[in-house]
Formats: C-alpha cells, sequence, structure tokens
C-alpha cells in the first residue's frame, strides 16, 4: 500500500470551505480512480496547515492518478491557499491500526523523522515492537499509521485520538517517546504538528 500527502497553507478563514471543497468534491472524484483506497485531511485551524492523504493499492496506481490529482490540486491551492505552495510526498504505507474508527472531532499528532534509509526495516521493526504497544495504551488511542520513504530515510507517524482532551493528556508521553526513539534508533525528529483530523476516509487494511 502506498499514500501520497499534499500540504499546504490556507486562510484559515477559508478552512471549512477547502474541508467542503476536499469533501464533496475531491473524495467523490478519487473513490471512483482505479486503485484508491482512501482519503485523508488534517488541519491546524490556527495556521492554516493542510495535509490531505491519499491511499493506493500500490505505487503504479498511485502514480496512475497523478494526471488526474494534479488539477484538483492546483485549484485548492488557487482557491484556498495563503502562498500558492504545496509540498507533495509520497509514501509506503509500512504499519496501520485501529483500535476503533476516528469520530467527530478526532485529532491527530504527526511526527515526521529521518533516520539511516539502509536501516529502515530495522528501524520498523523497532517501532512495531517497542513504540506501538506504548502508544496504544495512551488516553483516547483511535489508531496509529507508519508511513516511509526508503530512498530517502523520511518517515512520518501519525496516532489519531478521540479528541483534543485526549491529545493533550498524551503530549508529554509522546515528548519522553520522542526522545527515547533518538537516543535508541538513531532518528533525527523534522517537525512535530497537532492537527484536527477532519476527514477519515481511508479504507487501509490492517498491517498488523
Amino acid at each position: 500500500m502506498y499514500a501520497r500527502s499534499t500540504t499546504i497553507t490556507c486562510d484559515p478563514g477559508s478552512l471549512d470551505d477547502a474541508i467542503a471543497y476536499m469533501r464533496d468534491e475531491v473524495w467523490p472524484a478519487l473513490r471512483d480512480t482505479d486503485g484508491c483506497v482512501g482519503l485523508s485531511m488534517a488541519c491546524d485551524r490556527g495556521t492554516g496547515r493542510c495535509i490531505a492523504t491519499s491511499a493506493w493499492d500500490d505505487r503504479e496506481a498511485m502514480r496512475a492518478s497523478t494526471a488526474r490529482v494534479e488539477p484538483m490540486r492546483r485549484h485548492m491551492v488557487d482557491r484556498f491557499g495563503a502562498g500558492g505552495d504545496l509540498e507533495v510526498q509520497e509514501w509506503e504505507i509500512a504499519v496501520l491500526h485501529r483500535a476503533h474508527t476516528a469520530g467527530d472531532g478526532a485529532c491527530a499528532r504527526m511526527t515526521w523523522t529521518r533516520g539511516d534509509p539502509a536501516r529502515a526495516d530495522q528501524l520498523l521493526d523497532a517501532y512495531r515492537t517497542s513504540l506501538m504497544p506504548r502508544i496504544q495504551e495512551m488516553p483516547g488511542f483511535c489508531s496509529l499509521s507508519m508511513f516511509v520513504d526508503r530512498d530517502s530515510g523520511r518517515a512520518v507517524g501519525t496516532v489519531v485520538f478521540d479528541g483534543p482532551a485526549h491529545l493533550e493528556e498524551s503530549r508529554e508521553q509522546a515528548r519522553m517517546l520522542r526522545e527515547e526513539s533518538v537516543q535508541i534508533m538513531g532518528i533525527d525528529v523534522l517537525d512535530v504538528a497537532e492537527m484536527d483530523l477532519v476527514l477519515a476516509h481511508l479504507r487501509v487494511p490492517e498491517t498488523v
């Protein structure tokens, strides 16, 4: 399974319209595209940062969708973007586990890291055996995922919680796990973001 994430910064005042566009126009078009297995969108309502992620059966389906997706992506930037910039990243979906489906008000914490590309499988094994069991014990846990780019060594781990109270409650424990990961796994933490999960239509099957 593979995923493509598109990050843009919207005018915070237009976020609700941007979410409606993704829900009412982009998602209906994508779900009829061969190989598409879902769409999610997370937003920071304070800064306007938005990350839309589409999931695909395989790399070929993801790449074949580019011509169809690009006009919708450009329309999103032209209509709602605050600066016109966007970042597109393609990932392998290495880990996905759900305790239960995210409901209204769900929030996500995303952590971007970089490690040695040659140690990707070793790092994933460490994530599954050491970090996952502790993440699942966090209050309000809904699901987790780990996406990787094996060529660059970059990865993004996402943990979804039932709501903002649980996100806040888990913040200190998440910080400690990040510090432990830096020391034990030898990775660099590039960025951390906490966002509202405004669309959750990923139908990616469990990998664990």
